[in-house]
């Protein structure tokens, strides 16, 4: 029997979620997108958020991911968000709005996490970053298997300006960058990123890695091996799904939720626990 678990992962264009299999991975039911609100503020966000959960009759913990560094279930960061999210405890909020116990996590160190368990990552030690390029650029660094989290590496200064306004997918649609200068790019950033944490594996992912083979062979001067996500843009759903089973081991549905009814937001060394377990 499948041993399901609920993912939400809030992008920049969507927020998306599903009941994830967490044997490999795959989406139990159907995947359910809403628009991200504009602005993408706190209530209006947790708002869809308890939507997609209503949307799926689901009664057990949730794993959610949030666009920026996450403590204790606190947003300390918002680059691609509004800036009412700085200091808000959005765990509290999440599991406020839904009446369900919240896993909270970095999106892209869930991607990172569902990589390194299921996908492109899976059995590779040494340093390790998966890189997701969408509206900015998320990172998530392992050690030997281990997440340390909320790196933010798409934040490294290069000739002054944060690496995600040149390189990401977003940069390369709006300033109509064709493959070839795009890669170039993202070799600068790479090898400077190399520089600072030598991997030997990195791991592209974000809804533009369908079209790896436009660019990744494209890169150069980087010594570490480039490869495509294999979870593509659902990993960040996986990552999150991932979390909450870890943090409340046994809530994890069998196979269809349980109707089980819980509130307040899972705290935050909880959750923290759960994350470091998902990425085992």
């Amino acid at each position: 029997m499948a041993r399901e678990m609920l993912g939400i992962d809030i992008g920049g264009s969507g927020i998306k979620g599903a009941p994830v299999d967490l044997s490999d991975g795959a989406f139990a039911r159907e995947r359910f997108r809403i628009e991200t609100p504009h602005p993408a503020r706190p209530k209006p966000v947790a708002k869809v958020i308890a939507q997609i959960v209503d949307h799926f009759g689901w009664d057990g913990p949730v794993g959610v991911t949030y666009p920026g560094v996450v403590i204790d279930g606190v947003a300390m960061s918002a680059a691609n968000v509004s800036k009412r999210w700085l200091g808000v405890d959005a765990a509290k909020l999440f599991a406020d709005a839904t009446g369900r116990e919240i896993t909270l996590l970095n999106d892209a160190d869930a991607a990172g996490v569902a990589e390194m368990r299921l996908g492109a990552g899976r059995d590779r030690r040494g340093t390790v970053v998966v890189l997701t390029l969408g509206t900015g650029i998320g990172s998530a660094l392992f050690t030997d298997g281990v997440l340390v989290p909320n790196t933010e590496f798409g934040h490294l200064q290069i000739d002054g300006r944060d690496a995600e306004l040149r390189a990401s997918a977003k940069a390369r649609t709006e300033e109509g960058l064709g493959w070839h200068r795009w890669a170039r790019r993202l070799g600068e950033y790479m090898a400077h990123l190399e520089a600072l944490i030598s991997p030997s594996l990195i791991i592209v992912g974000g809804g533009v890695s369908r079209k790896s083979a436009h660019f990744l062979p494209l890169i150069e001067g980087v010594r570490a091996e480039i490869v495509p996500a294999r979870l593509v843009n659902n990993a960040g759903i996986v990552g999150a799904a991932m979390a909450a089973a870890a943090a409340h081991p046994a809530e994890t549905a069998e196979p269809a939720p349980r109707r089980v009814r819980a509130s307040g937001a899972t705290g935050g060394a909880q959750a923290e626990r759960g994350t470091a377990e998902a990425a085992r």
